[in-house]
């Protein structure tokens, strides 16, 4: 059984069982790329290695997929998943019709009729693929919860094909199947038609018409015993569906309906018309009784291989809750409405109310029904044998034929019987077939490479040979394959699917998980355990880990910070610097990180570098400093405006050697590089410095006057 959470095909998502059959098990799902609900119907484990069952249920698939009918329920995809095969069909949420015949132990004739017309017009659908169904059945017959009845499970189905098989896995459920189905002969559309108005049967008398205590009486009872009317249980139903349903079942295919469209129009006239005579039952064959005898080689065949009803391929939609489904949840009557086969006929219009229209007589004109002729016909043939049996004893006990006598070879003959051939059956199939050859079993296990787990290897006596009564017969009973050990073979390095096809080559069952990986690519085993050479044995399960490709990260915005500040912020998350380049920006200063060309955001692999542009500021014009020395004043300013510079502060000083108002001195040396619109300084001459003469002594004659002309204030 499957968990749920785990996905089939990286797709589908197991979200809980919903039913069992016997070959598969069948889940709800959500199809994830879809986003909708499925069923998922997966292969059991027993059958996984078996090519047989395997080949069979594909074929199922293939068969199914091509009918899209909303009447039958769609298959969507077909599927193999670390060594399960898998189905995926509509999901249906309802109850079976099986299990609503039980809720309401019989249905009304309006509501079998509305039922079985939607559930025929499913099987024409079918047939008109050449597709036979080969298991019709209510279990088969799904109810939705908005009315909509679905035909299901074509699990023995085989598109354009009949078999002469007696196969349990195509037998069907016994209680349904048509004559010609458990005769093993040729079986056509018309067989499906026999289970349908047994299915019809069940519908009305809320049981089947053949019951026993085993399957193989059942089998028996459907090839040579006549069907009784359901009128003898329910008086009151329409005579038009009593000959619906009695014509469906017939012995001889050739009397039923020849197809599901002449069944579908009698539907729908027994809707118009309940107590109309237009069924048309065909007389009998000339050269062919009604009720079918069996030959006594194929009695004995029967009795010796019989039925197992766990056998029965049934992978439909077996509820495992069905207390969850009220009756009040669907209504057949309710979703049927009349108007849905509004219907002129010659016998009358129908309004809805069979009560008015039904009469106690099953024939308007009075006739005897058929079905009621043919049983007094049996009783009174069985009636003149009895007493003709009766007759003959009396006389031949008169005539002393029956008096005791030695009959010892009579009696040990009578205490012989023929060993039947069990190899092949389940412990319980061989068993009741022994018990009713008046034989005992004696059983033993050993392990079969050929068998199932639980069937018969071998028996002794052998199969035909004759025994003594109550001798026990011993068989082996196979407890599956033996347990081999196999080595896991290395994996690593292969791509998911070949290495899954290699692990389950090796008869192992692979299980996976993901991991990220900076060496491994993505979709590549990265190592299995256990580990390759590892010795386990077959069926183990092995998990493969398998590569996602380098974990990847998100690239961090780092424009606007500063070249340290970017390299630390890449580091953080996961990621290097690469290639830093410097560039001129009158946006940014200089040192600021001005671009990245990994966008931010971008998911990319760890480890990856990142390559960014650093500014240098906005970009300066440089200018050559011209020569300003010898030149006057003006021509100094003037030589640096030509040049793209600027007269900075200018100075004067004496200069011997400088004719007076040219330029001694210039701060940036001419030839030097500088920005442009920068500043220069220069000297300009103020030629050579003046002397002042010196002043001679006068000496001083004592009335205050002196040489010095400075002093002399005479005259003035």
């Amino acid at each position: 059984m499957l968990k749920e959470g785990v996905f089939l095909g990286k797709r589908y998502e197991i979200l809980g069982r919903v039913g069992s059959g016997g070959m598969a098990d069948v889940y709800k799902g959500k199809d994830h790329k879809l986003n909708r609900y499925v069923a998922i119907k997966v292969l059991k484990s027993d059958y996984r290695t078996d090519e047989v069952f395997i080949q069979k249920f594909l074929s199922e698939a293939q068969a199914a997929a091509g009918l899209m009918h909303p009447n039958v329920v769609n298959v969507y995809d077909v599927g193999q998943d670390r060594g399960l095969y898998y189905m995926v069909m509509e999901l249906v949420e309802g109850i079976t019709l099986k299990d609503y015949i039980e809720k309401k132990g019989k249905l009304s004739a309006k509501e079998t009729i509305s039922i079985s017309i939607q559930m025929v017009t499913g099987i024409q659908a079918a047939h008109n693929q050449h597709i036979i169904h080969r298991d019709i059945k209510p279990q088969n017959i799904i109810i939705s919860k908005e009315g909509k009845v679905k035909v299901t499970d074509f699990g023995i189905a085989r598109a354009t094909t009949s078999t002469k098989t007696i196969s349990s896995s195509v037998m069907g459920s016994v209680h349904y199947t048509s004559p010609e189905q458990a005769r093993g002969s040729v079986v056509d559309e018309k067989s499906d038609i026999y289970s349908a108005g047994i299915t019809m049967y069940e519908m009305v008398t809320g049981h089947v018409p053949f019951d026993g205590d085993s399957t193989v009486s059942v089998a028996i009872k459907h090839l040579q015993e006549e069907i009784v009317s359901p009128a003898v249980e329910v008086p009151d139903i329409p005579y038009s569906l009593e000959q619906i349903i009695m014509k469906c079942t017939q012995k001889n295919p050739d009397r039923r309906y020849q197809n599901c469209q002449e069944l579908i129009l009698d539907l729908k006239r027994s809707l118009v018309s309940p107590e109309g005579n237009f069924v048309n039952l065909s007389p009998f064959a000339s050269n062919m009784d009604e009720t079918v005898i069996m030959p006594t080689e194929e009695m004995e065949r029967f009795q010796d291989r019989g039925y197992d009803d766990e056998d029965d391929y049934d992978d439909g939609y077996d509820y495992d809750d069905d207390d969850d489904y009220e009756d009040d949840d669907y209504d057949a009557e309710d979703d049927y409405a009349d108007d849905d086969y509004d219907y002129d006929d010659d016998d009358g219009d129908y309004d809805g109310d069979y009560d008015d229209e039904y009469t106690s007589d099953r024939r308007k004109n009075g006739e005897v029904d058929p079905n009621t002729k043919k049983i007094m016909k049996i009783l009174m043939i069985v009636a003149a044998v009895i007493i003709a049996f009766v007759v003959i004893f009396m006389v031949g006990k008169a005539a002393g034929m029956f008096k005791k006598g030695p009959a010892t070879t009579q009696t040990q003959t009578e205490s012989e019987v023929k060993v039947p051939d069990v190899v092949g059956l389940s412990k319980d199939e061989a068993q009741e077939i022994l018990s009713q050859k008046k034989l005992g079993i004696k059983v033993s296990q050993a392990p079969s490479d050929t068998y199932a787990k639980g069937l018969v290897i071998s028996q002794d006596p052998g199969a035909d040979t004759k025994v003594k009564k109550n001798t026990e017969i011993k068989v082996v009973i196979s407890s599956g394959k033996a347990v081999k050990e196999t080595t896991v073979p290395d994996v690593v390095g292969m791509s998911e699917d070949k290495a899954q096809q290699t692990l389950e080559d090796e008869s192992l069952v692979v299980d996976y998980k993901s991991e990220y990986s900076d060496t491994v690519e993505e979709g590549k085993v990265i190592s299995t355990n256990p580990g390759a050479g590892a010795s386990v044995k077959e069926g183990s399960k092995v998990t493969m880990v398998v590569s996602q490709g380098a974990e990847k990260v998100s690239v961090p915005s780092i424009v606007g910070i500063s070249r340290g500040d970017a390299d630390a912020a890449l580091a953080g998350a996961g990621l290097k610097s690469g290639n830093v380049t410097e560039e001129y920006s009158d946006e940014y200063e200089a040192g600021i990180v001005m671009s990245q060309k990994t966008s931010e955001g971008k998911k990319v692999k760890k480890g990856t570098a990142v390559d960014y542009v650093v500014s240098k500021g906005p970009e300066i014009e440089m200018v050559t400093v011209p020569s300003l020395t010898g030149h006057t004043e003006a021509e100094a300013n003037q030589r640096l405006t030509d040049a793209g510079l600027q007269a900075g502060r200018v100075t004067y000083e004496n200069s011997g050697s400088v004719m007076k108002g040219y330029v001694i001195y210039q701060s940036a040396s001419a030839g030097s590089e500088m920005e442009k619109d920068s500043y220069v300084d220069f000297v300009v001459s103020l030629g050579p410095a003046e002397v002042t003469p010196p002043t001679p002594d006068v000496p001083d004659d004592g009335n205050g006057s002196s040489d010095d002309p400075g002093n002399n204030t005479e005259g003035q």
